[in-house]
């Protein structure tokens, strides 16, 4: 056996990865039936900087299973994916280039971005834009997949995707056209919640509430009866959007003044006092105003109480120049020029200007009834964004949800979630849902929607009748592509067309990757055989928006599950218990402790972390998995060295940790197979150190022969029996360690080695070898304790030990002494019947003169 003098840890990742490359160990076997293909559903990463120690976390977990399936004979399928479109990347490129999308400007093709970033940015055209973000996402997908490579993911390089590369595209855009036909998605112009940074319309899912400070306006509006109204509100340069107060029907306060009419104070516009059961009797004065619009509520109220539309707030997050309040009509004022002179203070201004100008008004004219009461109240926010989201009425897709909330709650009980408690969260958010998935977003890197819009003879742009783009086109651009039946001097003018100029949400595309990777509508034979997918892995915090997103599309388009099983790892936590994550600037990047503890050291800290558990980030964990793989090497050696002769196991002490190893795979394997990497890999761990402390030191001198051929066959049998065993137990965890190990005295790789089985083990055992294995540790212990306590050395023999002890463990002594003087080094062991039990060291050889 080629077993090294000196095993070492550096450079085996380098060595195992090219081999393995070269081997292609990890390829999918596309011959495999259905039934013995086992299928991942892998997360792609946004591709916008770099990996972080939270991705090494769960992508290690994923892989854990991948092994563990493989081993079980299985054909993995196991792509990887680089999430590449939307709002991270399109912000990386900006800053990283110095430039800024124009769709006006025209293609550049000899364009070539500025060496540094210039300030202000260079604006160019949407196609020179994509190529720019085309160009940056290929080089950080090239270090994801090194580091990836390093870390030892056994994925199958060879079907890497990305969600913007022609194959999502056409996957994407044709599911778009699917639910098209079918009434599933539509387009309508209404409130929508915008970003006005980003300038984008932003889905439920993609919302965060944030603790903002803020403070309550008491603001009096007139009432034609004797006395006036007072309203609170956190937002009083909404005011000229009012369109009618509204209290709850049942709040005796203001039941006369339901059907009545009040006037907005500095604009004198008549507004309805309605009635609605949503209003909080408890907030406020329990009359609050409805505007067009201030958060979700007033676009429920809005729609349910049949309200005009008075909007203020622009797309950029400033209040529009264009009103002009008047005699009659949306804008009608009693005082026109006293309300157009309020309103010039504030137009044009961001909104949290404009609050401070209209409330220097209001107290001015009377109306703000004492001091504003500071506050902090949850508001919403994009996601990415830094500024509160607002509602901006405009143009989007949606698809279709609402109207399957009851399929979706049916299908989350169908799925087998790991851990189980985490359907509810999954529950929580279907049940929250208030609107459709609006999935359009008014950004340039991404898939665009496939259609385009006929242009009348008045040059007015027909929304209500998009020219799809033919199947076998796709995938499209309608930016530069040209529909059917017209000429490209027709884009834009009267009777000719024009381009539908958004692109879908990320999660639109990425809610497709089952149909991406499995090859839908494009291999039907790959399809059969991987389709629906055995798993879906993912963080939990992306339940409602990833998973939710990809069973309703797999539902719409399927009537299926996308998979039978979701895994969900928790978070990883800096020293502080948050979350890490690039926008809070606490991640900390991989490479580097994968340099420093080894892949299989880090592969150790990111497997100790149970699924759906958050975890802190903690690298003295790694320094333990780093001397666990160390351990491993050392241990292989010792037990493949002079590993002759071998003999039938008969040894009580061999066949009782064989005995306890087959129970250890059989727990492993029962942990494994409910997702519970974590515990197989504790059990795993708790019984190699056992072995090697125990174990080990018991057979070290039979195993060389001091006790006879046959003593020494049961020790070497029993040694490479168990290490076949622990190296396979550990491959998963310790991939690159193990596979080291494993080339040493077999053939093939160890991670396409069967998964140990417990009735591979010798089985012959006699009923009182667990008995004397445990009797022998037990003085084992306590010998070496006295021993370390004496401060004696190894190497100093021990005269005489005197046990006192019941009958039954006396009479177990003839099958360990033997084992135990080698071990302990101990001439004679004196025993005396009796209790309590007693071990103690009678004494030490006294060093040579």
């Amino acid at each position: 056996m080629p077993v090294p003098e000196k095993p070492a840890l550096e450079g085996l990742e380098a060595k195992w990865t090219a081999r393995w490359e070269e081997s292609r160990l990890y390829r999918f076997d596309r011959t495999r039936p259905r039934e013995a293909v086992f299928s991942i559903d892998t997360p792609p990463p946004t591709v916008s900087g770099s990996l972080h120690v939270g991705h090494v976390f769960s992508f290690t977990h994923t892989d854990l299973i991948a092994r563990f399936k493989r081993m079980c004979g299985k054909a993995v399928f196991y792509p990887m994916g680089w999430d590449d479109n939307g709002l991270p990347t399109e912000r990386r490129v900006q800053n990283y280039y110095g430039v800024r999308c124009d769709p006006s400007l025209p293609y550049d093709a000899s364009f070539v971005p500025p060496a540094t970033p210039p300030k202000p940015p260079v604006s160019v055209s949407r196609p020179n834009f994509v190529e720019l973000c085309a160009r940056l996402t290929a080089e950080d997908e090239k270090a994801f997949e090194r580091l990836w490579r390093q870390l030892g993911l056994s994925v199958d390089w060879s079907m890497t995707y990305a969600t913007i590369d022609r194959k999502s595209q056409r996957v994407s855009q044709l599911a778009f056209l699917h639910l098209l036909d079918r009434g599933l998605a539509y387009q309508v112009e209404a409130p929508t919640l915008w970003d006005v940074d980003f300038k984008t319309a932003v889905a439920q899912a993609e919302l965060e509430d944030r603790e903002t400070p803020g403070a309550y306006h008491r603001i009096r509006f007139g009432a034609a009866s004797s006395r006036p109204i007072d309203i609170e509100t956190t937002r009083p340069e909404l005011i000229p959007a009012c369109v009618a107060l509204v209290a709850h029907p049942d709040d005796e306060r203001y039941k006369p003044l339901f059907g009545t009419a009040v006037t907005t104070p500095l604009f004198n516009v008549r507004v309805p006092v309605r009635a609605h059961h949503l209003a909080d009797p408890e907030k406020g004065s329990g009359i609050a105003m409805i505007c067009t619009f201030g958060d979700i509520t007033d676009v429920t109220w809005w729609r349910e109480l049949s309200l005009p539309v008075r909007a203020v707030i622009q797309p950029d997050g400033t209040l529009s120049r264009s009103v002009v309040f008047g005699e009659d009509g949306p804008w009608a004022s009693a005082q026109p020029a006293a309300a157009n002179a309020a309103y010039l203070r504030l137009a044009g201004l961001s909104a949290s200007k404009a609050r401070t100008a209209i409330v220097e008004l209001l107290g001015a004219s009377g109306e703000l009834i004492g001091e504003p009461r500071p506050i902090t109240h949850a508001v919403k926010y994009f996601e990415k964004g830094d500024r509160p989201l607002e509602i901006v009425t405009s143009r989007q897709w949606f698809i279709k949800t609402i109207e399957f909330r009851g399929a979706l709650l049916q299908r989350g009980r169908e799925l087998k979630w790991h851990p189980a408690y985490m359907q509810a969260r999954y529950d929580n958010w279907v049940n929250g849902l208030n609107g459709d998935w609006c999935i359009s977003r008014q950004r340039f890197f991404g898939v665009p929607f496939p259609v385009w819009y006929p242009i009348d003879a008045s040059g007015r742009i027909d929304h209500a009748r998009p020219i799809k783009a033919a199947v076998n086109r796709l995938p499209i651009d309608p930016s530069t592509d040209v529909p059917d039946g017209y000429r490209p001097d027709q884009r834009g003018m009267p009777g000719g067309f024009a381009g539908d100029p958004d692109i879908m949400d990320t999660w639109a595309t990425s809610s497709l990757t089952p149909q991406i990777v499995c090859g839908w509508e494009t291999d039907a034979d790959l399809f059969a055989r991987t389709f629906p997918m055995d798993l879906r892995p993912q963080a939990h915090d992306i339940i409602r928006t990833w998973l939710f997103d990809t069973v309703l599309r797999s539902h719409c388009e399927h009537d299926s599950l996308p998979w039978s099983n979701a895994a969900l790892s928790g978070w990883v936590l800096d020293p502080d218990r948050k979350k890490m994550s690039k926008s809070k600037g606490n991640v900390v990047t991989p490479m580097g402790l994968l340099e420093e503890h080894g892949s299989d050291g880090v592969r150790y800290w990111a497997a100790s972390g149970r699924p759906g558990t958050d975890t802190a980030f903690d690298p003295s964990q790694m320094k333990v998995g780093r001397r666990l793989a160390m351990k491993l090497l050392n241990a292989s050696k010792f037990a493949l060295s002079n590993a002759e002769p071998k003999g039938p196991i008969v040894w009580p002490v061999d066949r009782a940790m064989l005995r306890n190893l087959a129970l250890l795979v059989a727990e492993a394997t029962e942990a494994f197979e409910g997702y519970d990497y974590a515990r197989a890999l504790q059990r795993t761990e708790t019984f190699f150190w056992r072995f090697c402390d125990d174990y080990l030191e018991l057979v070290k001198g039979r195993r060389y022969g001091e006790q006879g051929a046959d003593a020494a066959g049961s020790a070497n049998a029993a040694l490479t029996t168990a290490l076949s065993v622990l190296l396979r137990l550990f491959a998963p965890f310790l991939p690159f360690v193990t596979e080291e190990v494993w080339s040493w005295w077999q053939e093939g790789s160890v991670h396409t080695a069967a998964w140990p089985q417990p009735g591979e083990i010798e089985s012959a055992r006699h009923q009182d070898d667990q008995a004397a294995y445990e009797w022998a540790t037990e003085v084992l212990f306590e010998v070496r304790k006295q021993r370390s306590e004496a401060k004696q050395p190894l190497k100093v023999p021990i005269t005489k030990v005197a046990i006192t002890a019941e009958p039954a463990a006396l009479a177990l002594m003839p099958h360990v002494e033997a084992d135990l003087r080698s071990a302990l080094r101990v001439q004679a062991f004196e025993v005396t019947s009796g209790e309590p039990r007693a071990i103690l060291v009678a004494g030490y050889e006294a060093p040579a003169p």
